[in-house]
């Protein structure tokens, strides 16, 4: 696409008809919008991509931006199954006889939808256990794998990325590595990479497409919105940046999420939890003012309730009390994890 810079005016056509107009088979620079605005408005349209926001960190190459980008896909993916492996949904736990039977659904569903039965077997055991990979597979074969995967997770036919460049020195990568890093993802994966900010990081190798938000269907530029990302605190909640400054540094507390999605089922709503571990089963919700609301009260009640049925265990607190003494809730935190975590251990050992 080279230097070609397209404006597209809310008059010249509908957002929805705007967004489809962005190729999602290759990198482009998109101005005007934000990367979490933009995975906004594409997930209000089912026949448009599934689009995942990507924040790597600065990295010094190619392969390291890479690499962070595929453990945050593979973490979106993983939080996704059943939806993409829906033989996976009647399985109990992550028992002897679960994981041979996932690793073979997982296996049959790769030869149907044509990607590698190492990668799937092995994404499917870790979705269900929450351990780390033990299999040593090529990047290019899991951001192929990764792509096929999530578009499934989300009922979509492809997978786009959104990734920030308008952020602070030192907090995303930009330039040649970036450019580099978004096309082999690209090639690699067979899907889109949006790049968005203010400026392209390289105009001579991709176009700019300029989407002007004038309307109220558009997404908030990067300066006016902020939503949940999958893996991070919410980007406005002082709370849970408090929770998770706390956590960080506790060896126990791996296996977290913040802000996934669980979704048993296909046809059952998604529940997208403040804070997960799935492979324990647990789940922290903090609340603020407006879960005291009649209506707001009875709807989380109805969610406890889905959770637990389920077999999750369900924490809630106060986003005061989180303020008062942040390390006490830790503290009831670890104990319910740990004591999921022992529950397991013996329940693999007398089988």
């Amino acid at each position: 696409m080279g230097d070609a810079i397209t404006t597209l005016r809310d008059g010249e056509a509908s957002w929805h008809d705007r967004l489809a107009r962005v190729p999602a088979d290759r990198v482009v620079h998109l101005s005007g919008v934000s990367a979490e605005g933009i995975a906004t408005a594409v997930a209000r349209f089912d026949d448009l991509p599934a689009a995942v926001v990507a924040t790597p960190s600065a990295a010094g190459s190619v392969a390291a931006l890479v690499s962070e980008v595929l453990d945050g896909l593979d973490t979106v993916a993983r939080q996704l199954l059943p939806g993409w492996l829906p033989e996976a949904d009647g399985l109990d736990g992550p028992q002897g006889a679960a994981l041979a039977a996932i690793r073979a659904v997982a296996i049959e569903r790769a030869r149907v939808v044509g990607c590698s039965s190492a990668f799937l077997a092995d994404l499917a055991e870790r979705a269900l256990t929450g351990r780390f990979s033990r299999a040593r597979l090529r990047p290019e074969v899991r951001v192929s794998g990764l792509a096929r995967v999530i578009a499934t997770g989300f009922r979509r036919d492809r997978l786009v990325l959104t990734l920030p460049i308008e952020t602070g020195p030192g907090e995303t990568p930009v330039g040649d590595v970036v450019v580099a890093g978004a096309e082999w993802l690209a090639d690699h994966g067979r899907l889109g990479v949006w790049l968005t900010g203010p400026e392209s990081p390289g105009p001579e190798r991709i176009g700019t497409l300029h989407l002007v938000p004038v309307s109220q269907d558009t997404p908030a530029t990067s300066s006016g919105d902020a939503v949940a990302v999958v893996g991070r605190p919410h980007p406005r909640s002082t709370v849970e940046a408090a929770l998770e400054a706390v956590l960080a540094r506790q060896e126990w507390a791996y296996g977290r999420t913040w802000n996934g999605t669980y979704q048993p089922t296909l046809v059952r709503s998604p529940i997208r939890p403040d804070l997960l571990w799935a492979a324990e089963r647990v789940v922290v919700e903090l609340d603020g003012p407006e879960h005291c609301r009649p209506e707001q009260y009875d709807a989380d009640r109805v969610r406890d309730v889905r959770l637990q049925l389920d077999g999750y265990a369900v924490l809630r607190f106060t986003n005061a009390r989180v303020k008062h003494d942040v390390h006490a809730v830790a503290a009831q935190i670890r104990q319910l994890v740990m004591t999921r975590r022992n529950d397991m251990a013996k329940g693999r050992q007398g089988g």
